[in-house]
């Protein structure tokens, strides 16, 4: 736990010891984390590789998913090693599947949103995979309240947010904008490392890390395994 003005705070984690050093021992509660990368980055991967280590933490978890029903996204969960039905079963993990007609309405769905977090008051991690649809079709300046909006719920209500984005659904000027808004910040990219592509994971900030953070990670998604870690000698090999 990591303590602001004798407040104690728990973290948020994977549960994956590689990545959790990476970002310092884990996400302070209370902070608003954006995933960004290009498609098949694994940033929806890595949102629910967070959803599990905090539900096992004894988090309870709310998911605004553009990308699956609720079917879908236990299927998705279980084929990852990461079965969450009982989660499900007993009130701790909630999920509600956005459609993308209402995302692309752009204020209103920014509204719509918030409002309904608002009611989540006894969810402490809140995800939203992916706000592309959301931000793809608002202004600059809706996006950008929205952002401010949410990590003012986070500070007031000491809930903790993480959204994942596609990096070219906004122009670089508004994300860099967006980037500072937030109080940490993963990017998620494929990279060519010798004769393979692989996936990479750049921790560009964590405000508020109990630990020093790290840099570059590369990993592998694996099917009934899930993220698997590369180490960088391996990958060069």
């Amino acid at each position: 736990m990591v303590s602001y003005a004798g407040t104690r705070h728990r973290l948020v984690t994977t549960g994956m010891t590689e990545i959790d050093k990476k970002i310092g021992g884990g996400i302070p509660e209370g902070s608003f984390t954006l995933i960004d990368g290009q498609s098949e980055a694994g940033k929806s991967v890595l949102a629910q590789q967070f959803m599990w280590g905090a539900l096992n933490s004894g988090f309870k978890v709310a998911l605004y998913s553009t990308e699956d029903t609720i079917p879908s996204f236990l299927r998705q969960m279980a084929s990852l090693s990461f079965d969450v039905t009982d989660f499900f079963l007993l009130g701790r993990l909630n999920v509600y599947p956005v459609s993308s007609s209402f995302a692309q309405s752009s204020q209103r769905a920014f509204d719509t949103l918030l409002d309904h977090m608002a009611t989540l008051s006894d969810f402490n991690l809140i995800v939203v995979d992916s706000l592309t649809a959301f931000v793809s079709h608002a202004s600059e300046q809706d996006t950008l309240d929205f952002f401010s909006a949410a990590k003012e719920v986070c500070g007031a209500q000491h809930k903790t947010m993480m959204t994942t984005m596609h990096s070219y659904a906004v122009n670089d000027q508004l994300l860099l904008r967006i980037r500072s808004i937030c109080d940490a910040h993963l990017r998620v990219r494929v990279e060519e490392v010798g004769a393979q592509l692989m996936k990479a994971l750049e921790v560009s900030k964590v405000r508020g890390a109990t630990k020093q953070t790290g840099n570059i990670v590369n990993f592998d998604i694996e099917p009934h395994v899930g993220i698997r870690i590369i180490p960088v000698t391996r990958a060069k090999a």
